[in-house]
């Protein structure tokens, strides 16, 4: 069963995620906070595998209460991932910064969203994939921190290529396809670099990458 945390101070959005969530079989709603402070409370409460966060809230927003989720080590597994609109796209790179697993848009079709979920639930979530690559080149033009690649030199050629591929956003699949690997080999090269980076999950090893350099944003 995926236990769900709801956080968003508009009563009808939850509701709305609510009903559709309630209809799975394998997914759980466990409570839901009308802003991030009562999010952390209730995710320390009940454990949730996923904290779905809208992004701007009254009192704690969405960053914050990532931040502070992430930060936290008896929520290492809860999974945030951010509610966010269109319009809003400038605050995507901070909240994956701040420690979410991703993000998906309000409007998202509903099997996409399930999906979504499900597979958050297993720690591979990242990026809405309709907007992953144009977020990605547009956002992560930030100063290099020296500090980021402490871990770097461990790495293999072989993880190195893939956590490059994954900072690209794609797909375990695509992945394997253009490294000539299988997708499950894929996924032990990802988790290993992850162990070895300290990574929190593969939306902190994208951060990791750019910000130390590994990865360029493509025009800069």
């Amino acid at each position: 069963m995926i236990r769900v945390l709801l956080v968003d101070d508009q009563p009808l959005i939850r509701s709305g995620f609510r009903a559709l969530l309630d209809l799975e079989d394998d997914i759980e709603v466990v409570a839901e906070a009308a802003d991030g402070g009562e999010g952390l409370e209730l995710a320390r409460e009940h454990l949730p595998d996923i904290a779905l966060v809208d992004i701007q809230m009254p009192v704690v927003d969405g960053i914050e209460a990532t931040r502070r989720i992430a930060a936290d080590p008896a929520l290492a597994g809860v999974h945030v991932v951010i509610l966010t609109n269109y319009g809003m796209d400038e605050y995507v790179f901070d909240a994956l910064r701040a420690g979410a697993a991703g993000f998906l848009v309000k409007d998202i079709v509903p099997d996409d969203f399930l999906h979504a979920v499900r597979v958050a639930a297993r720690g591979d979530a990242l990026l809405a994939p309709s907007i992953t690559r144009k977020l990605i080149d547009r956002y992560v033009s930030q100063p290099l921190d020296t500090g980021a690649g402490a871990g770097l030199d461990e790495l293999t050629g072989r993880e190195r290529e893939a956590v490059a591929l994954v900072a690209r956003g794609l797909s375990n699949d695509e992945i394997a396809d253009h490294m000539v690997i299988s997708p499950m080999t894929v996924k032990t090269h990802v988790n290993r670099a992850m162990t070895k980076l300290h990574a929190r999950d593969r939306a902190q090893l994208v951060v990791l990458a750019y910000e130390s350099g590994l990865v360029v944003p493509r025009g800069s």
